[in-house]
């Protein structure tokens, strides 16, 4: 054992972290190609779809942005989700100076679904543009974000368009744990290949920025297809690669930025919800994979840092050296794709620690039927072994 660990370990290590640098590059690569657009000559009315579900500390300088696009068709939909604050007033204030911003008063959701499903199938009926762009209430749109987003999905010819969102933090809670699902996406979905395969399971979405078809939207069942999913971005961008229809991602830090949580607590909260789902509630592969990430990112510094202490071993400590070097990079070319600050890079094995951390939490909470969110709980998951 002690063999193994200090002669070939270490090799399939770097092996692995050669693999992940490669799709990051290749990632880096596509996603410029991806991102380019050429004017349009034609504009399609697009539909701006945004749920709101307590919202009154974001509601305002969202839809302000939205309502401020340079694209010459549209209407932005925003549907109150039952809310108890402010928001609906907010809305109601801007809408009277506003007939581009149509107000709508959302339904309880039926038994089963999940609240911004239901409230996305309710946007989604009440619109009437040929594209859909859905979005979150905590997000702020540059003005050319819809005129550019809808240039990459028609030149592309693209049914489905996401992208990498702008994240504004302001906590070290938030700077710790949030870059750590778009790092993921970026780091290990090979866009090239996904683009190529029909693979559902090789694709992703984020749901702070949507845009679809409304003819590939309905095709794939649009958000009844999601009605009990916590993560129905995910599972909507999978719906789209089983309909072989094509799925698309950008680099959107230019376009739109997002404060998903205001501190710790929330953070902690919102991933807890999230990442066994992301996961189809698969036990096996949920732990699999988040030991692995502990082997990979965490065994060489602890090594390393032993060796300073004393710890005697044999082998090649400069490849265990070269793994963290590796493995710096792995972290710091996204981030600075991202616009994260890059320092946070170097912080990578403590950003894995409070993710590690959560993600035991999502696996707790979501077995003993406790998730939660906005006042809302979910009911307990069936899961699977693998």
């Amino acid at each position: 054992m002690i063999a193994y660990l200090t002669t070939d370990l270490p090799r399939h290590i770097l092996i692995f972290e050669i693999v992940i640098l490669l799709i990051i590059l290749s990632n880096i690569w596509t996603l410029k190609r991806t991102g380019r657009h050429i004017a349009l000559l034609n504009f399609p009315k697009v539909s701006i779809l945004v749920p709101a579900r307590n919202e009154e500390r974001n509601i305002a300088a969202c839809v302000h942005s939205l309502l401020a696009q340079d694209y010459p068709d549209f209407e932005v939909l925003v549907l109150n989700d039952q809310s108890s604050d402010s928001t609906v007033a907010i809305l109601e204030q801007i809408a009277a100076l506003n007939p581009k911003l149509k107000v709508l008063n959302g339904s309880p959701p039926p038994e089963g679904w999940v609240g911004k499903s239901w409230a996305c199938v309710q946007l989604a009926e009440a619109a009437q543009g040929k594209v859909f762009y859905f979005t979150d209430a905590d997000t702020v749109h540059q003005p050319q974000a819809v005129r550019r987003a809808v240039s990459v999905l028609i030149n592309g010819q693209a049914d489905l368009l996401t992208g990498f969102p702008g994240q504004r933090m302001h906590t070290w809670g938030e700077k710790l744990i949030v870059p750590f699902f778009l790092w993921s996406f970026f780091s290990f979905t090979p866009l090239a290949l996904a683009y190529r395969l029909r693979l559902p399971w090789l694709s992703n979405a984020v749901g702070q920025f949507m845009v679809f078809r409304r003819e590939a939207y309905l095709a794939v069942g649009g958000h009844r297809k999601t009605a009990d999913s916590i993560v129905e971005d995910l599972l909507l961008a999978q719906h789209v690669k089983a309909h072989g229809l094509r799925w698309r991602v950008i680099n959107a830090t230019n376009l739109l930025s997002c404060r998903m949580y205001l501190n710790f607590k929330e953070a902690l909260e919102g991933l807890s919800k999230n990442l066994f789902a992301a996961f189809g509630f698969r036990l096996l592969p949920f732990l699999f994979i988040f030991l692995w990430l502990a082997v990979l990112f965490w065994l060489p510094p602890v090594l390393l840092l032993g060796c300073t202490v004393g710890w005697v071993f044999e082998g090649s400590l400069a490849l265990w050296v070269f793994c963290i070097l590796i493995a710096v990079l792995i972290w710091l070319l996204p981030y600075h794709q991202l616009r994260f600050p890059v320092y946070l890079a170097f912080l990578y094995p403590v950003t894995l620690l409070f993710n590690e951390w959560i993600a035991l939490r999502s696996l707790w909470m979501s077995l003993s039927g406790k998730l939660s969110w906005k006042g809302r709980r979910f009911k307990r998951p069936r899961w699977r072994w693998v």
